[in-house]
């Protein structure tokens, strides 16, 4: 399914440089810019609260808007590229922004969703293990879909399922190889057994036989004084 195209409030900002960045950090908002249709890089600033709320949850980029910019009266489109947060606290840092033409088409990341319960986990134990969490893809922007869903539900121990698999809405193609796999089920791991350790056998007694005591040495009698 196509995603909705959400409305994103946006200012412009003139000034640049760490300074101006801390100012309006402290003022609740963060740096975003705009680039791409052929002009130059437009400076904004956003709210946090406003990103979060135009992305519904959304992670990453690939999600289309319609910019409103203070000031102008007709709505930009716009992907959101990249969402940069803060290692530590988790919070939005910047915001990237790609103008886009509803009559051209883009390339973009769209996540993929794992639908169901794998024969191989419920039947036999198995792990699922998602080795591709989104795709890329090339399509106009009003035919990005939300995400690509893929069903496990057949899916038994050493299976596969790649790229080819998925089930793409009209008018989206992806841009990897088909081949790509994207999930599979492992066997369950083995338990582990500690290893059992042998007691060292006892050392045998050496039994040496006594040697016979020496025959004590008889001294020579010496001849007799006159």
């Amino acid at each position: 399914m196509a995603m909705n195209i959400r409305d994103l409030s946006v200012q412009r900002r003139d000034a640049t440089g760490k300074g101006p960045v801390r100012r309006l950090r402290r003022a609740g908002l963060v740096p975003a810019i705009l680039y791409g249709g052929g002009t130059e890089p437009v400076s904004l600033a956003v709210s946090p609260a406003e990103v979060h709320r135009a992305l519904h949850a959304h992670v990453g980029g690939g999600v289309l808007v319609n910019l409103r910019v203070a000031g102008e009266t007709e709505p930009r489109p716009a992907v959101v590229r990249d969402l940069q947060f803060d290692p530590v606290r988790d919070t939005l840092l910047h915001v990237d922004l790609q103008a886009v033409r509803m009559d051209e088409e883009i390339t973009v990341e769209v996540p993929i969703h794992v639908v169901g319960e794998a024969a191989g986990v419920k039947e036999q134990s198995g792990v699922l293990a998602v080795l591709l969490r989104q795709v890329e893809v090339t399509c106009l922007p009003s035919f990005i879909p939300e995400r690509i869903d893929i069903d496990v539900t057949p899916l038994r121990i050493h299976g596969v399922l790649t790229v080819a698999d998925l089930q793409l809405p009209e008018g989206v193609r992806v841009t990897v190889a088909t081949t790509q796999a994207i999930v599979t089920v492992t066997p369950p791991m083995a338990e582990e057994v500690a290893p059992v350790v042998a007691a060292p056998a006892a050392e045998p007694e050496v039994v040496t036989e006594r040697k016979p005591k020496e025959e004590e040495e008889v001294k020579p009698e010496g001849k007799a004084k006159k």
